[in-house]
């Protein structure tokens, strides 16, 4: 169906937060299937060394419901938490190789960081197009992302220049801002374009991002669904959701 009624104008919006991954590129699935490869081994260890039954990490189930949207370390607990696993929290500098939480964070960074280098990435033109209709609109653009991986990814797509802010799991943590559902990642980055929330759009793709979005009380809320989750991203408070962002691009 058309979203063409849906317009992002100056009279209306200052600027667009953009999430990174399902948003502008396609690396939701690079990041899924690397929390699984990273999860699985664990997993596997855990159950050899607990004569339990191994059961794998499930990217439907798992990725959406307590990874997906989160910094890499809340990625982490979520997961763990769901399975009744306790580990030590270790410090952000924890080599891959250590089962702590914030080692297994880094060690599914590090196969993150192997596979954009190794296939490089292609941003989702239909994104892109609107970015660039924004700006020619002189409306600001930002990238708000839980990855720590985010300049890098930008940078690859070759689109880094089109956005005037990035806030992503790296300065969250620097200025240690809690992560997606709760909404500060996007405040702050409004903060950043000196604008007020009312006056900013979100656009996400993660049933957490969304709800950040909701909760910070943005103008607008557009949810893409580029795998049938409709109806679930607008329970949890995208006000549209589009198929493709170039729904909204101007004819």
């Amino acid at each position: 169906m058309s979203q063409h009624y849906i317009r992002i104008t100056p009279d209306r919006f200052d600027a667009v937060l953009f999430d990174l991954d399902g948003v502008l590129t396609p690396t939701a699935k690079i990041h899924s299937l690397c929390w699984k490869v990273m999860f699985d081994a664990f997993l596997s260890q855990q159950a050899a060394a607990t004569q339990q039954p191994f059961q794998p990490f499930d990217i439907e189930h798992d990725y959406k419901q307590y990874v997906d949207g989160k910094t890499q370390y809340d990625g982490v607990r979520s997961f763990l938490e769901s399975r009744n696993i306790s580990l030590p929290e270790g410090t952000p500098t924890d080599p891959a190789t250590v089962d702590t939480v914030c080692g297994l964070g880094n060690r599914k960074d590090e196969l993150v960081q192997e596979t954009i280098n190794r296939c490089g990435v292609e941003p989702y033109a239909g994104s892109v197009a609107l970015v660039r209709q924004l700006r020619k609109l002189s409306i600001h653009t930002a990238v708000v992302s839980s990855s720590a991986n985010c300049e890098q990814v930008l940078r690859a797509a070759g689109i880094l220049e089109l956005f005037d802010v990035l806030v992503d799991g790296s300065i969250a943590s620097e200025l240690k801002l809690p992560g997606k559902p709760e909404p500060a990642t996007f405040l702050k980055a409004a903060e950043m374009l000196s604008t007020k929330p009312d006056r900013a759009v979100v656009v996400e793709d993660a049933i957490a991002s969304v709800q950040a979005g909701r909760a910070g009380r943005f103008g607008l809320v557009i949810g893409i669904d580029r795998e049938g989750n409709d109806s679930i991203l607008r329970s949890h408070g995208a006000d549209v959701v589009v198929a493709d962002l170039a729904e909204l691009v101007d004819d």
